[in-house]
């Protein structure tokens, strides 16, 4: 029997008591795996199944060509992020994120140790997390923007200009930016309030120009309504 442990970036009810769940695991990268009975009423485990809830697998052989089903499987570690509003936010936006932009991810260790990370900080309430986080995960794909002396991030080269490039991508913005990049830990880096907007709003436009098919996640409008 073959076991994992991954984050839970999706679910969805299949039938009457059955369910797919989408995850990101350490060993194998982007999965789905089937989950038989989770909606009986008996069965208590449907609470474990939050975003990004890091969770251990025992799974069946697969059969055919089918998705492997999961025997049972148990929570790694319980959190109190979700009890408090702006973290559950946060978690939802970055797992709705992930689930639509990591399927064809195979394993790569880095973005799952990002996300141990990144949940940390929830956990401390850091509400900014997921601004770092996702400019971590420009830096693991390679596609980061390069530092120079320019004043304006170029959202489609990559670079800082001495003039600028787009209207997100504003003098003070783009600073915010540098300052991410350039720190020994991006964590700790204060991101002033009146330019946290823009700055996800920038974080987007970047990723639509970088990552192939990029897919703005369905909760945006939640998490820019939480944080007005």
């Amino acid at each position: 029997m073959n076991s994992q442990n991954g984050f839970l970036l999706s679910h969805i009810k299949y039938g009457e008591n059955d369910a797919v769940l989408h995850c990101f695991t350490e060993d194998d990268g982007f999965q789905s795996y089937f989950l038989k009975g989770i909606y009986t009423k008996k069965n208590k485990k449907k609470a474990l199944l939050l975003p990004l809830s890091h969770l251990s697998f025992s799974l069946l052989p697969v059969k055919g060509n089918g998705i492997q089903t999961i025997s049972k499987f148990e929570m790694v570690k319980s959190s109190d992020i979700y009890t408090d509003i702006k973290c559950s936010t946060v978690v939802f936006f970055i797992s709705d994120f992930l689930n639509q932009n990591l399927r064809h991810e195979n394993k790569n260790q880095n973005i799952f140790f990002s996300i141990r990370e990144f949940i940390n900080e929830l956990e401390n309430r850091n509400y900014q997390a997921h601004y770092i986080f996702l400019i971590k995960i420009l830096k693991i794909h390679g596609v980061a923007p390069l530092l120079n002396a320019g004043n304006f991030l170029d959202p489609e080269t990559g670079t800082f200009s001495a003039e600028p490039m787009h209207q997100l991508f504003s003098e003070e913005v783009s600073a915010v930016w540098k300052m991410i990049i350039s720190a020994p830990d991006p964590y700790r880096v204060k991101i002033p309030s009146a330019y946290r907007k823009d700055l996800l709003d920038s974080l987007l436009v970047y990723y639509h120009y970088h990552i192939t098919d990029f897919q703005t996640p369905p909760s945006l409008e939640v998490i820019q309504q939480i944080f007005e």
